[in-house]
């Protein structure tokens, strides 16, 4: 069965900036690791660095899954209904009107416009089996 993956990266929002996991007080600032460089320099890895790397690579399957031959449709309906749902969150929720926020939303626009791309440049014989 298939459903959205980006609509991992929108739960996990959710669960922390609505204290549901448990963890109180959890900022997207925290520092999660820390590496040092070679120019000296120490690279700091953040909460919400890594929530937007777990959705790139969400989108980077979704672009590839998005030519499959079986329910594509459904595809472009889900994309859209989860865009819809970062969407509204986005412009709604106050908790939600922050930069890492509007890039998950940002990065289900882009899955939904690949979906209806996809669907648009499909060939005919591949839209319906005899």
């Amino acid at each position: 069965m298939w459903f959205p993956l980006l609509i991992l990266p929108l739960l996990v929002y959710n669960a922390v900036a609505f204290d549901l996991v448990g963890n109180q007080g959890l900022s997207w600032a925290e520092p999660v690791m820390s590496v040092p460089m070679a120019s000296g320099a120490v690279w700091t890895v953040s909460v919400a660095d890594l929530l937007v790397l777990v959705a790139l690579l969400l989108l980077l399957i979704e672009t590839l899954r998005a030519p499959r031959r079986t329910g594509w449709v459904s595809g472009v309906v889900a994309s859209g209904v989860v865009f819809a749902a970062y969407l509204g969150e986005f412009l709604i929720v106050p908790a939600a009107s922050t930069s890492l926020f509007f890039t998950c939303t940002a990065m289900s626009f882009v899955d939904l416009v690949v979906r209806m791309f996809m669907t648009r440049t499909r060939p005919p014989s591949q839209d319906f089996t005899y």
